[in-house]
Parts: structure tokens; C-alpha cells; sequence
């Protein structure tokens, strides 16, 4: 068999799975509604191992394996970023608020200005 009989398969087990992780997402939603007069306690538990079991059936197919093989490598690669100390987030904190501080008068400024300008030259006055 070629690759793409093989794959066929899957494919169609991994629609079927698709449609049952909506099917129990469009469960949970329709039974925390239907059971509204129900404790919320319960409702919120159940709506839980509702996506908890959704979420099991996705990464079964192709498309959540490759999902969670993402999120375990981003997860590796957070690990090997190097975060700034407080003194250093502190300062840049500072830097950008006064850059902030400083752009926002000049904006003002030439606003202000240019208010005045078109004002003198239509002879409007506010």
C-alpha cells in the first residue's frame, strides 16, 4: 500500500474523533444550561471531566499529538529563556514610562500648536 491508503484511515478515525470532542464540548454547554437549577458545584464538575475527557479524545488524533509535541517544546524552550532580575525590569518599567510620558507632551504640544495654526487661518476660534 502507498502512503496516502494508509493514511486514509486515520484521517477518517480522526474526523470521527473531531466530532466527538464537539459533541461532548456541545454537551457540556447544553447541560449546564438544561441543569441550571442544579448546584453549580455539581454543573462545574461535570462540565470539567466533560472537556477533561474532550481534551483526552483530541490528542488522539494527528492533530492534537502534534499540539502537545508543540506544547512540550515550548514549555523546553521557556525553561532555557534568561529573565531580568527586578532591578532590570524595574528600570526598563521606568524608561518606558517616561519615554511614554515624553511623547505623549510632544504630541500634545504639536496638537496643540496645529489647533492654533488652522484656527488662525480659518479665523474659527473655540
Amino acid at each position: 500500500m502507498n502512503a496516502s491508503t494508509e493514511n486514509q484511515p486515520s484521517g477518517s478515525l480522526d474526523s470521527l474523533k473531531w466530532g466527538v470532542v464537539f459533541f461532548l464540548l456541545a454537551g457540556a454547554v447544553w447541560g449546564n444550561y438544561a441543569y441550571g437549577e442544579e448546584s453549580v458545584l455539581i454543573r462545574a464538575v461535570a462540565v470539567v471531566i466533560a472537556i477533561a475527557v474532550a481534551g483526552l479524545v483530541a490528542v488522539q488524533t494527528e492533530k492534537g499529538r502534534t499540539a502537545l509535541a508543540f506544547a512540550k517544546e515550548s514549555r523546553t524552550e521557556i525553561r532555557k529563556v534568561v529573565w531580568p532580575t527586578r532591578q532590570e525590569a524595574i528600570q526598563t518599567t521606568g524608561i518606558v514610562l517616561v519615554a511614554t510620558l515624553f511623547m505623549s507632551l510632544l504630541l500634545w504640544g504639536l496638537d496643540s500648536i496645529l489647533f492654533w495654526v488652522v484656527g488662525f487661518i480659518t479665523g474659527i476660534q473655540v
